[in-house]
């Protein structure tokens, strides 16, 4: 579903992300962990065309989309969230839902003096898929509240449910499990778990709470300095040399890896 070949990000003299290839097959939900200053997130914002590779190639669903802006990527299937949840605080809840699919009639002008009918069934349309959403996402006690005035996990859930309001094939999750308290992390799990199984979305996610990388991912990557150290489940990865040296800052005796 996704190939990237030898992706370089420069900035100036530092290569944030350096001849880094990895792909995603769909289906599956890859864990993309390493310590902080990996290029984790760098690599992410250019997958998701917030920035321009300096060298390298991507490719989603066998096109090559290495140039192309952010809102084409978003046609295309190819979703993200954020560390630190982006919601329009000053709407509800259920309103930062329904703006999230594209090419809504309501907004054009002319439209709502000349096609008014349309645009309120495409409202309603919207508006049941929004409900629908927060149904399954256990958040319709919410609905109407300010999204500003949500806690963080709620605000992570509502994250996931934009991304439910858009046609994705390929969901980014940019350390979906940051500031959530335990009980509603094992609920995001399960409704990621459910997105991927029963509704086929692949998932990519950055993330250091290794228990979430554990209990959900099919297959890990280790990323330090930019590069992809070692691919694998989560056991090899978790023991791999490398990936120790990479956390801990020094080289391991294979001997006494503790």
């Amino acid at each position: 579903m996704l190939e990237l070949e030898h992706i370089v990000k420069a900035f100036g003299g530092f290569r944030a992300v350096d001849d880094c290839s990895l792909s995603v097959s769909e289906g599956e939900i890859l864990g993309l962990i390493g310590p902080n200053g990996a290029g984790k997130t760098t690599l992410f914002n250019l997958i998701a065309g917030a920035l321009a590779p300096s060298a390298g190639r991507i490719r989603f669903l066998g096109e090559d989309i290495t140039r192309l802006p952010t809102e084409a990527r978003f046609h295309r299937g190819l979703v993200r969230t954020f560390q630190i949840p982006h919601e329009f605080h000053r709407l509800s809840t259920l309103e930062n839902l329904m703006m999230v699919p594209a090419g809504q009639p309501g907004e054009r002008l002319l439209a709502n003096w000349f096609g008014h009918e349309r645009v309120r069934r495409h409202e309603e349309e919207v508006r049941e898929r929004a409900l629908a959403t927060l149904e399954f996402l256990e958040l319709t006690h919410v609905a109407d509240e300010l999204a500003g005035h949500l806690s963080g996990g709620q605000k992570k859930l509502l994250e996931l449910g934009r991304t439910m309001m858009t046609d994705a094939r390929l969901v980014l999750l940019d350390e979906p499990a940051a500031g959530v308290n335990r009980t509603l992390l094992r609920k995001l799990e399960e409704k990621i778990e459910i997105l991927n199984r029963e509704r086929g979305y692949t998932f990519v996610l950055i993330e250091h709470d290794m228990e979430m990388i554990a209990r959900l991912c099919n297959r890990v990557a280790c990323m330090a300095e930019g590069r992809v150290l070692v691919e694998g489940g989560f056991a090899t990865v978790r023991n791999d040399p490398q990936v120790l040296e990479a956390y801990l800052g020094e080289r391991v005796n294979e001997e006494n890896p503790a």
